[in-house]
């Protein structure tokens, strides 16, 4: 027994019809096709089904009897029914495939675009992989419901039972034999399909943690080499991949048994119709056509019933698939209408307002603790402090990445004295730029990364602000210069080099409100002197936010804001809250100390407290 198993690995109910309605949302445009696909079920049971009866007449009535003649016009009818039943096959399947792929990219589209809207506090409690797997397999899954799920369940039920009428209304007696074996099939077939849904989830979950563990390897696989736990790493997913093999050889084994076992069962029917079909051939009661019919029959009638299982489960995948699906289109959205066209944009007039504002990520531990502070136009505010004080989740809020609750107590947040919960998300977001500690780049050129293919950003546009925050020396570097490729994450460039181009991304767009959340932090010794230009020209003659540590940058800022313990601790300048000699101070101190070499553990440990 395997034990952590996850919701995404669980199967459901074969039929859900709350979700076949939710699914049948995005059908719905391709109704008249699926409505096609039905049409050829009759067709396809109805050549499917004449074959064998056309056999038993050209035997009868033309090669019992010598009538040559008369044989070549059922040989004609059978092969009418033979590419009739080749064509429906096709048709119904291609219509059906073409259904399920449309709908299936409507419903992703969906899915995609919702994603996009949830709120930022989804995307941190929730893993990246299961998100992505909402979007990719899970759809597919459904997908596959319309080519092995319920219209081809619905499509040998007919042909199954077309086939049960015709043998009854041939010979009621040798319908009788075939069927006593229907009651053993069932049993059977239940039993397998029990044990084969649980082989095929085994399979999921394997495939699941296999994915998981790759991912996470090969994320991180500079850590794995330079810690040399390749070798452990290895034996590792050599476990997880023998445990997808033993599973998935479980799923194979049960699906030939099966398979065997219905092919047996099929035989031991004929040979009992055989027998009995003899002695009444003999007896003159049964012609041979009606034998060789009866045993084209049977055949056919086993095929589905074998494939039933097979199925069963598609459908139980499908459906979990689906829950899963739209347990993800019901979280609720982050406010704002991400289609909306947005009026044109206003400027920033007055300020920023934190009003008496307790915020927690939970209900339970506040991060901000009834914190008020201002920031006027065409100023630059530094907030410093400890880890955890509350610096980053100032820019959260300001930017409604996180929302205030609705409640008075929790305070409020304005921009121009407007309550910012007021306010469209996306238009308040124009206003400001954010440069945050880690630039996060995309495939594609510097240029594209600085635009972020905004078509409204001419390349005059983005080379000026490469020249303003130094970009330009970077890309002057490289053979396409602004031109030059971007591998994934900006692997190719350096952490300084990728500060760059997120300044100058935040640039390019002239906001009216600029937000550096520790954008220095990590830049490396080669770019630094660049990184420090970069950040004088950004923040020039605009409204800035600046949450730094190195002392260079808090200089220059009007006011700082020092948090302690989520509150507002200390405001002043530079110059005033040193003389102060409080919380400011001690941090100062040990930046100073830090910067220098000359760090003192009493002065680390007060600094980190206070």
């Amino acid at each position: 027994m395997v034990e952590g198993l996850h919701e995404d690995e669980k199967l459901g109910k074969a039929y859900d019809s709350v979700l076949v309605r939710r699914i049948w949302r995005y059908v719905r445009p391709y109704r008249l096709h699926l409505g096609l696909a039905f049409l050829f079920i009759p067709l396809v049971a109805g050549a499917t089904i004449a074959q064998p009866y056309l056999l038993k007449v050209a035997i009868d009535d033309h090669i019992a009897v010598g009538d040559a003649e008369g044989l070549g016009l059922v040989g004609l009818m059978f092969l009418g029914a033979l590419i009739l039943q080749t064509l429906g096959t096709f048709g119904q399947m291609y219509v059906l495939q073409y259904v399920g792929v449309r709908s299936m990219n409507d419903l992703r589209t969906h899915v995609f675009r919702h994603t996009q809207r949830l709120p930022q506090a989804y995307f941190d409690k929730t893993p990246l992989g299961r998100v992505m797997t909402r979007m990719t397999s899970d759809v597919e899954n459904i997908t596959e419901m319309f080519a092995s799920g319920v219209v081809t369940m619905l499509a040998d039920l007919v042909l199954l039972t077309g086939i049960v009428a015709v043998m009854f209304w041939i010979d009621w007696r040798l319908a009788l034999i075939a069927m006593a074996a229907v009651p053993i099939l069932v049993v059977i077939v239940s039993y397998f399909r029990v044990r084969a849904r649980e082989a095929f989830r085994l399979t999921r979950l394997f495939v699941a943690r296999i994915n998981s563990y790759l991912q996470e390897n090969l994320s991180g696989m500079g850590v794995v080499q330079a810690f040399v736990r390749e070798k452990e790493n290895a034996r590792r997913f050599e476990k997880l991949n023998a445990d997808f093999r033993d599973a998935y050889f479980a799923a194979i084994k049960f699906d030939a048994v099966l398979y065997s076992i219905v092919e047996m069962i099929g035989s031991i029917c004929i040979a009992f119709i055989v027998w009995y079909a003899a002695g009444s051939i003999l007896a003159g009661v049964l012609t041979f056509g009606v034998l060789v019919a009866f045993i084209e029959y049977i055949q056919r009638f086993f095929v589905p019933i074998r494939d039933l299982a097979a199925k069963y489960t598609v459908m139980q995948s499908a459906m979990a698939s689906a829950e899963r699906v739209f347990s993800l289109l019901d979280t609720a959205t982050a406010p704002g209408d991400p289609e909306a066209e947005l009026p044109a944009r206003s400027d920033f007039k007055s300020s920023i307002v934190f009003d008496k504002v307790t915020f927690g990520y939970s209900p339970i531990e506040p991060v901000l603790k009834d914190v008020s502070l201002q920031v006027r136009k065409g100023e630059r505010v530094a907030l410093v402090g400890a880890t955890g004080s509350g610096k980053s989740t100032i820019i959260r809020l300001v930017t409604r990445m996180y929302e205030l609750s609705d409640d008075p107590a929790t305070g409020r947040v304005l921009v121009d004295g407007a309550d910012i919960r007021m306010l469209d998300p996306r238009a308040l977001r124009r206003l400001f730029s954010v440069v945050l500690q880690d630039a996060f780049l995309f495939r594609g050129t510097l240029a594209t990364n600085v635009s972020l293919g905004d078509p409204s950003i001419t390349r005059e546009r983005i080379e000026a602000a490469a020249r303003r925050v130094r970009l330009d020396v970077v890309a002057a570097r490289r053979p396409g210069g602004l031109d030059s490729e971007v591998g994934e994450r900006g692997a190719n460039l350096s952490s300084g080099e990728r500060q760059l181009v997120a300044f100058a991304r935040a640039l390019v767009r002239e906001p009216e409100i600029l937000i550096l959340d520790e954008a220095t932090a990590n830049v490396d010794s080669e770019t630094e002197a660049l990184v420090q230009e970069g950040v004088e020209a950004l923040i020039e003659n605009r409204t800035a936010i600046v949450i730094a540590h190195r002392l260079s940058t808090i200089e220059r800022v009007d006011r700082v804001v020092v948090l302690s313990g989520g509150r507002v601790a200390e405001v002043g300048t530079h110059e005033e809250l040193l003389k102060k000699g409080g919380h400011y101070a001690r941090l100062y101190e040990l930046q100073y100390a830090v910067e220098t070499g000359h760090v003192d553990e009493g002065t680390e440990r007060d600094a980190l407290q206070g």
